[in-house]
């Protein structure tokens, strides 16, 4: 019952489009408010925009909107879009090659994630460590790590769990990761790799242990597992967009 909970609270799949498109001016019914910005998602009722003159994400609802805004939403971006925007969704509504604008827009449109500290900071360290999952799997949050390509999009997302000693591994690791990989099966269908719990005895410092290996159907892979950092140890889920072939094991 609690992972049914989760998959509806948690992640990847919304009702919402995800868009790209170039800036325009955005206006009041009424004519006396505009705003420039590029529209970034829409559902039914609202437009989420990031707005050009600070960058800022802009949530504004349809009917504040004026009827040539509307026909033009609707021309270009309509909702029947919405499944294919949920097919290339990798978690939530980020997509491999969104822009670090576009991203940090999508997650603090977000009602999956949540950013933990002030947005001042994003600026001097990046969006790594800024934002967390709001529900827990098992008994543990996450947090979101991103990897960028030369000419900065988005090539791979990381969920990292919080860090226990050895002796929680079992207790507190192991429920995590078995939680994980219902939601990802249930999500993701049978993975084309899958392993038992990675021994604890066999995690070098500061190394990765994949057990499961999903391949996700708009391009790229998942691979989940545990991690080792010092003496503490930590569920991860790799969200990639390279295409990682299974590991024949003898």
């Amino acid at each position: 019952m609690a992972l049914t909970f989760q998959l509806a609270s948690f992640m990847l799949i919304t009702s919402s489009v995800t868009l790209q498109a170039a800036p325009r001016a955005w206006k009041s019914p009424d004519g006396q408010r505009s705003t420039v910005g590029e529209l970034v998602s829409r559902d039914a009722t609202s437009i989420t925009i990031l707005r050009t003159k600070d960058r800022k994400p802009l949530n504004i609802q349809l009917e504040q909107l004026t009827p040539d805004d509307r026909t033009w939403i609707n021309a270009n971006h309509p909702l029947a879009a919405a499944t294919v925007a949920a097919e290339s969704a990798i978690f939530d509504t980020l997509t491999f090659g969104d822009s670090r604008e576009a991203t940090l827009a999508k997650l603090k449109a977000s009602t999956f994630v949540e950013m933990t500290t002030d947005e001042t900071f994003v600026g001097r360290s990046g969006l790594n460590g800024i934002f967390r999952t709001r529900r827990k799997i098992g008994t543990l949050g996450a947090t979101l790590y991103f990897d960028w390509t030369e000419n900065g999009k988005l090539k791979e997302i990381t969920l990292q769990t919080d860090l226990f000693p050895a002796d929680s591994y079992k207790s507190e690791i192991e429920p995590c990761w078995k939680e994980f990989a219902a939601l990802l099966d249930k999500l993701h269908g049978k993975p084309v790799q899958k392993g038992p719990f990675p021994q604890m005895a066999t995690l070098a410092d500061g190394s990765f242990s994949p057990s499961h290996l999903w391949k996700i159907e708009s391009g790229g892979s998942i691979l989940l597992g545990t991690a080792r950092d010092g003496a503490k140890y930590q569920v991860v889920v790799r969200f990639t967009e390279n295409k990682i072939q299974p590991v024949e094991i003898h």
